[in-house]
């Protein structure tokens, strides 16, 4: 838990710092950091020059699959994956099997990640009872559990009173809602973005519309009510102008989205690829163009991989029944770099977005290299190649449409309390 890390280019946004220094690490703390620090006997050193040192990245939405589906994922393999892709933390979704509802699941993530994980696991409580939509859970004993958010990620929640009154209840808790913005009688029976594409392959389309109608809703009820709330993986361009918007009447609204989001279109469907099936679907060049001005623009506050992994049978079905998600730890990094390289975002505010912004939004005390803060940091080579390969995934699922990409960018070592978790 001892450790220097010299030479690399430190960017901390948390304290506007960006230059080529030395990081000391001692008992599991940043000690100091400077030019030219000499490592106390018995302490490593990481040879950083020519890379990025910056806080540990923070991946805000996740799906572990722990308990209950361990043979997609378990906190021991994600958490693998999210070292081996440069996040020191991750924030897990409730779509467990049971279902993080209650005290005693909260508690088992947290005790099985602090005690086997590679990574920090924060989990993240359901809205209601069992995803039903019906009833609303114990929020304080959620929280007091350790969950630092509620959702019913997977799924809306559908009655605007519940939702409402969640939204009130979680205010007064000090926990914050994460919302699921999708309208289900919009959707229907729909399996990918209704579009073109759709039209021409023959399957169901789901419109924009069942998106920004949702966000929508939820951000008048957190305008309402006077709360906090965060919209996830936002993929269309209505749903950007409406929070761009929301934020402009100080509506405390925040959001995320993801690599596939501004990498992809609905055109990877193509050829019925189950890898590009996911919820909400990739959309057209026009929503990708406003995913990318609203990271610009600050109107998206964080990037997240919404890391769903599915078992090889779950995938290779006919497009109609195969599962929504794919995999993202461990591709998130090389992707996102790809915004700095088209001038979308400089790479402070990558970082401001995969690590500042996350730990800010949900509390997590993290993203920053301040002098006394947890020494979680990940190490990036911007300029190291490699092709995204199924049998060298530390994931347990392989349900990637970046398969056999070549790209650029990786985390070469990642330190989680001062302990090296991942080194290449």
């Amino acid at each position: 838990m001892n450790l220097l890390i010299k030479g690399g280019r430190v960017i901390d946004p948390s304290q506007k710092m960006d230059d080529t220094l030395d990081v000391l690490v001692t008992d599991g703390l940043i000690k100091e950091i400077g030019k030219g620090l000499v490592a106390p006997d018995g302490v490593d050193t990481v040879d950083a020059a020519g890379k990025y040192v910056v806080p540990g990245l923070i991946d805000m939405h996740v799906h572990l699959r722990d308990p209950g589906l361990e043979y997609k994922e378990d906190i021991i393999s994600g958490t693998r994956a999210a070292a081996a892709g440069g996040f020191t933390s991750v924030v897990c979704m409730p779509n467990t099997k049971p279902v993080i509802d209650n005290k005693t699941v909260a508690s088992y993530i947290i005790n099985k990640a602090r005690n086997e994980g590679s990574a920090n696991v924060f989990p993240v409580g359901s809205i209601t009872y069992g995803l039903s939509g019906e009833r609303m859970s114990e929020m304080g004993e959620l929280k007091e559990a350790g969950c630092v958010a509620v959702s019913d990620d997977g799924k809306p929640v559908n009655n605007p009173e519940l939702m409402r009154r969640a939204l009130e209840y979680a205010r007064g808790m000090g926990i914050l809602v994460i919302t699921h913005a999708e309208d289900l009688s919009l959707v229907g029976e729909g399996v990918m973005n209704e579009g073109f594409t759709s039209t021409e392959i023959g399957l169901k389309g789901i419109p924009r519309v069942a998106e920004d109608i949702a966000t929508a809703r939820d951000v008048m009820l957190a305008e309402y009510t006077r709360s906090p709330i965060h919209i996830a993986h936002v993929s269309t361009e209505g749903a950007v102008r409406l929070i761009r918007e929301a934020k402009s009447r100080g509506v405390q609204v925040t959001c995320e989205t993801a690599p596939h989001y501004f990498t992809l279109t609905d055109d990877a469907v193509r050829g019925y690829n189950t890898n590009a099936k996911m919820n909400p679907p990739l959309r057209e060049a026009a929503d990708v163009a406003a995913i990318k001005a609203g990271l610009k623009d600050g109107t998206i506050d964080a990037i997240a991989t919404d890391h769903a992994p599915h078992h090889l049978d779950e995938k290779d079905v006919e497009f109609d029944v195969a599962m929504n998600g794919i995999i993202g730890l461990e591709t998130s990094l090389p992707l996102s770099l790809k915004l700095v390289d088209e001038g979308v975002l400089t790479l402070n505010q990558l970082i401001e977005k995969m690590s500042c912004n996350p730990s800010k939004i949900l509390g997590l005390q993290r993203g920053s290299l301040r002098t006394g803060s947890v020494a979680d940091i990940t190490v990036i080579d911007a300029a190291a190649q490699w092709t995204v390969d199924a049998d060298k995934l530390a994931s347990k699922s392989a349900n990637s449409p970046f398969l056999g990409w070549k790209v650029a960018g990786a985390a070469t070592c990642t330190v989680l309390a001062g302990r090296v978790v991942h080194k290449l």
